[in-house]
């Protein structure tokens, strides 16, 4: 029997879910308990945004960066990854590489959180699987900062990790284990599965 790629693989956002918490992964693919996600605000938010953003063309962009074209919304799927997932731009530059451009309900910050780096990276690869194009950096704009956004270097190393963190994940649904919860207790507090997991009871 051939599987389809959703039975063989994980997506970015089973990835998000992971760095955020890792109880996450067995709530949802070991115990099939599906989140309520869509009743939070920051997401609804965010997904308005997100359609705002797709009826705005940005053009100084192409300028800024220098872009020759871009593809929006862009579904993408590697076996070979075992990851799948869509990213709200892919960008082909005049250098001849592409690079992600994502989009955050949120302001601007001195630093990119470890979620948002692994997310680009995990982006980047595949869009170089998909397109056969070289991918060395990437972009996240933070929709609450007016056009602001950040620049993100894409090398072996961020590869590796990203890689690391994505056998990690298939190893806790694989072997069927509850792994240890997040160390931060205050993402316990808006948690959908804060009354069926001890650690935040």
């Amino acid at each position: 029997m051939e599987h389809s790629s959703s039975e063989t693989s994980i997506t970015i956002s089973d990835v998000v879910e992971y760095l955020f918490c890792p109880r996450f992964i067995y709530f949802i693919h070991c115990q099939n308990i599906p989140q309520r996600e869509g009743r939070l605000f920051k997401v609804l938010k965010g997904r308005q945004i997100h359609s705002q953003r797709f009826k705005t063309n940005l053009e100084y962009l192409r300028k800024k960066l220098g872009v020759e074209r871009k593809e929006r919304k862009v579904y993408m799927y590697s076996p070979k990854l075992r990851l799948r997932g869509e990213v709200d731009e892919v960008l082909f530059l005049k250098d001849g590489t592409a690079a992600p451009f994502d989009y955050k309900y949120a302001k601007s910050r001195n630093f990119l959180f470890r979620t948002h780096r692994i997310q680009l990276v995990l982006y980047s690869m595949l869009i170089e699987e998909k397109y056969n194009i070289p991918v060395t950096k990437a972009y996240l704009s933070y929709t609450r900062s007016g056009k602001s956004y950040k620049e993100f270097k894409v090398d072996e190393k961020a590869r590796q990790k990203a890689k690391a963190i994505v056998e990690e994940i298939f190893s806790i649904i694989q072997k069927g284990y509850s792994p240890q919860p997040t160390r931060n207790r205050a993402r316990c507090l808006d948690c959908c599965y804060r009354r069926i997991c001890a650690y935040a009871s």
